[in-house]
């Protein structure tokens, strides 16, 4: 199945070397889908624990605590990282 990946807020200069589609075994679930993404990262690199996650515009919690989810085919996966300050 192929999932839509967004990236954006603090952490999106980390999305340059993440793919935009997710091709992921049918059945997937959310936890799977994060796995891949994070194997794509600058070694070294990870997203926070506080990143938002949404998934086709539900958000579902953070990358550090969220419910188990399975995944359909054509799911857009959404990651905001807040930023803070004034």
């Amino acid at each position: 199945m192929q999932i839509q990946v967004v990236v954006t807020g603090r952490s999106y200069h980390l999305a340059e070397g993440l793919p935009d589609m997710l091709s992921l075994p049918d059945g997937a679930d959310l936890d799977a889908a994060l796995a891949a993404l994070a194997k794509d990262l600058p070694e070294g690199e990870s997203f926070p624990a506080s990143c938002l996650v949404a998934v086709s515009g539900e958000h579902v919690g953070t990358i550090g605590r969220h419910p188990a989810r399975n995944l359909r085919d054509g799911d857009e996966l959404v990651l905001f990282a807040p930023v803070a300050g004034g």
